[in-house]
C-alpha cells in the first residue's frame, strides 16, 4: 500500500491526523445514496448503515446483480473445492496426493481473491486481502500451503455456498419476474446474510495476522538502516578523522626529530599538525552531529530545527508548537527527517524559500516542510532519498507523503506516533 493512500497531506490550519494505521489502510468510503419517502429504510452493512437509500436505486440493483451471480459463482466454488479436497486427501497415501492437496488450496486463494473482488464492487463490503504466503520451496512451501487457514475458510466457503446460491438465486429471479414491491426487501435481506458469509469466511484470519506481518517488514527496514548508518559512521571516521589523526601522529614524530637539529621546522610542523587537530576536532562534531545533536537533546526539536534551517541554502521559517516533547526516538526521527528534506530542497529544489511546521493532532506529530522550488519529487523510485525516508517512517508506524506536481510548489507531510516522555 502506499502512503498517499492513508491520508492525504492537509494543510496546518486543518489540524486533524488518521486514527491508526490500521484504519488508515483499510477504509474505504461507501458510495453515497440519496433517501427518499419511498426508501425502505437504513441498509444493511456498511454500504448504507444509518442512512436511508432508494427502494429501487443503484444498491439495490448491484445487490439483485449479487444474487443472481450467486449461482454460476458457487457452482465453480463447488465443483472446485469438492475436487481439489476429496482427490487430494484420496490420494494422501501416495507421494503426489499432498502436493495436489497443496495446490488446490493455492488455487483456492485465486478464487477467493475473486470472491471479495465481487463483494467489494457490488456489496459494498471493505474486506481487506490477506498477507500473501511468503516465498518458498520443496516442503517449505507443501507445508506452507497445507496449513494456509485462509485456503481452508474458502473452500469451506465454496462448499456451503451451492445450496445458498441456488436458494438466493430462485428467491431472486422470482422476485424480479413475479413480486417486483418486494424486491428491494428481499434483495436487502439475502445481501446482508452473503455480506456475513464474504467476512466471516473470506475476510483474513485476524487483524493479529496482518499486524505481525507488517511488524516482520518493518523489522527488516530497521535492521538494514541501522546497518547503513553504523557503515556511514565507520567510513566517515575512516576516511576524515581517522586519517587526519595518523598524519596528525606522523608529523608530531618527524617535529620531534627534528626538535634539536632545526627548532624552525619542527615548530613550523608543529603549528600545522596544531590545525590538524582543529579540523579533526571539527570533522568529529560534524559527525556527532549526525549521529545525534546536542541540541537536539538540550533544547528539543524548535531549537534543533531552527539550527538546521540557518545552515540551509535558501531561507527557511520554522515553527514548532508543540505541547511538551516526545519520546528521544521520535524526537530524533523528526529531527532527520526534516534534515533529510532540508537537505533535498538544498540540492535539487532550487527554491527560493522554504518553511518548516511541526504540530501535534491527537496522538500524531505531524512535520511538513513546503518549497517553491521546481517541484517533480517522488516516493516511487527504487533507492531515492524520499524512498528510502518513507521506509525508515514506515518501520515506526509512521508515514510520508508528498505533493509535488510539475513546477511546484513541493509539499512533504510526515506523520509519526506521539508518545509522551516518561
Amino acid at each position: 500500500m502506499t502512503a498517499d493512500q492513508r491520508f492525504t497531506p492537509a494543510s496546518r490550519t486543518d489540524r486533524t491526523a488518521p486514527t491508526d494505521r490500521t484504519d488508515r489502510e483499510d477504509r474505504t468510503d461507501p458510495p453515497g445514496s440519496s433517501g427518499s419517502p419511498g426508501s425502505p429504510g437504513p441498509a444493511a452493512g456498511p454500504a448504507g448503515a444509518g442512512r436511508k437509500r432508494a427502494a429501487y436505486g443503484k444498491e439495490t440493483w448491484k445487490e439483485v446483480c449479487f444474487l443472481l451471480l450467486n449461482l454460476p459463482a458457487s457452482i465453480v466454488g463447488f465443483v472446485y473445492a469438492l475436487t481439489s479436497v476429496v482427490v487430494g486427501i484420496g490420494l494422501s497415501v501416495t507421494v503426489v496426493g499432498l502436493p495436489l492437496l497443496a495446490a488446490g488450496l493455492a488455487g483456492a486463494r485465486l478464487i477467493g481473491r475473486s470472491e471479495r473482488a465481487r463483494a467489494r464492487a457490488l456489496l459494498d463490503v471493505a474486506v481487506a486481502e490477506p498477507s500473501p504466503l511468503p516465498p518458498a520451496g520443496g516442503l517449505s512451501w507443501l507445508w506452507g500451503r497445507l496449513k494456509d487457514p485462509v485456503a481452508w475458510r474458502t473452500q469451506l466457503y465454496g462448499l456451503i455456498r451451492l445450496p445458498w446460491g441456488v436458494l438466493t438465486f430462485s428467491v431472486t429471479l422470482v422476485s424480479v419476474v413475479a413480486l417486483w414491491p418486494v424486491l428491494p426487501f428481499v434483495a436487502r435481506g439475502l445481501a446482508a446474510a452473503d455480506r456475513g458469509m464474504v467476512r466471516g469466511l473470506l475476510s483474513p484470519s485476524d487483524e493479529l495476522e496482518r499486524r505481525i506481518t507488517e511488524l516482520e517488514t518493518d523489522r527488516v527496514v530497521v535492521v538494514d538502516t541501522a546497518a547503513a548508518d553504523l557503515r556511514r559512521i565507520e567510513r566517515d571516521l575512516h576516511d576524515g578523522a581517522q586519517a587526519r589523526l595518523v598524519a596528525l601522529a606522523m608529523g608530531l614524530g618527524l617535529a620531534k626529530e627534528k626538535l634539536h637539529e632545526d627548532p624552525e621546522a619542527a615548530a613550523a610542523m608543529v603549528a600545522e599538525a596544531h590545525g590538524e587537530v582543529k579540523l579533526a576536532l571539527q570533522e568529529l562534531r560534524d559527525l556527532a552531529r549526525g549521529i545525534h545533536p546536542a541540541v537536539l537533546t538540550d533544547r528539543g526539536l524548535d531549537a534543533a530545527l531552527s539550527s538546521l534551517a540557518g545552515r540551509c541554502t535558501v531561507p527557511v521559517s520554522v515553527s514548532v508548537e508543540l505541547p511538551g516533547r516526545p519520546v528521544e526516538a521520535i524526537e530524533g526521527i523528526a529531527y532527520f527527517t526534516v534534515s533529510e528534506l532540508l537537505q533535498n530542497v538544498s540540492k535539487h529544489a532550487r527554491a527560493r524559500s522554504a518553511s518548516v511546521e511541526v504540530w501535534r493532532s491527537e496522538d500524531r506529530l505531524l512535520l511538513q516542510v513546503r518549497d517553491d522550488g521546481v517541484g517533480g519529487a517522488r516516493t516511487d523510485g527504487t533507492g531515492t532519498g524520499l524512498a528510502g525516508l518513507a521506509e525508515r517512517l514506515g518501520a515506526v508506524d509512521g508515514v510520508l507523503v508528498v505533493d509535488s506536481p510539475a513546477g511546484g510548489p513541493t509539499v512533504v507531510t510526515a506523520e509519526l506516533p506521539w508518545r509522551n516522555r516518561g
